[in-house]
């Protein structure tokens, strides 16, 4: 049975009673856990995949605030096909670290490959809703799955975001990519829809236009 990333990581407190126990500071904790994310790492390197799973998660007993280690365990499960465990790794990392964005996008694709798809857009875009690359990547989404509807919706507002800051060569392109696909969605254009409010209202639409499957 695969150990519980729940049970691996231990509380805070714990963490904190056994450092001050042995001695150790806390600085010097998170000073070893650094250390063992490199080791887990280079065993990464050397496919000793198995034991560089053991490190990460001994760095993260150490400190349950480790970042490179929440980042480096959660990428490796999800390469080793364990979907879930992965997306349990980052939920707990945003836990412990809420601002930790790589961890909320690293669990957007995680849970899309889960077929997930209304929650890895909203990850995706959590606090990077004008993110021009978040955009792309949800865009590509949606044209990897045929929403078209859904990727027109994320174009106009690429476009939106390319005229705000005066990017031409990104405006020129997203105008072209929104003429094309008004082509081929017709009728089922988004903007036909009733207007709705700001980013909410932005995130709201193509969420919906993803659970429809771009019907």
């Amino acid at each position: 049975m695969k150990r519980d990333v729940w049970t691996a990581i231990r509380p805070r407190v714990a963490s904190t009673v056994a450092m001050f126990v042995l001695g150790v500071a806390p600085d010097a904790s998170a000073s070893s856990a650094q250390e063992l994310v490199r080791s887990a790492r280079a065993l990464e390197q050397a496919h000793e995949e198995d034991l560089a799973l053991r490190r990460y998660m001994d760095a993260l007993s150490l400190d349950p605030t480790c970042e490179e280690a929440y980042l480096g365990l959660g990428s490796l499960r999800a390469r080793r096909g364990d979907l879930r465990e992965s997306e349990r790794v980052y939920s707990v990392a945003l836990e412990h670290v809420p601002g930790l964005r790589a961890a909320r996008v690293g669990r957007a694709y995680v849970r899309r490959a889960l077929g997930a798809n209304a929650e890895a857009a909203e990850d995706l875009l959590a606090g990077a809703e004008d993110e021009v690359a978040a955009l792309r990547v949800l865009a590509s989404w949606y044209a990897e799955d045929g929403q078209s509807p859904a990727q027109l919706a994320v174009w106009r507002r690429i476009a939106a975001r390319a005229e705000a800051t005066q990017r031409t060569a990104l405006l020129h392109e997203a105008r072209t990519m929104v003429r094309a696909l008004l082509i081929v969605v017709g009728t089922a254009d988004p903007a036909a829809a009733p207007p709705d409010d700001g980013e909410r209202g932005f995130r709201r639409t193509v969420s919906v236009l993803a659970r429809r499957g771009g019907s």
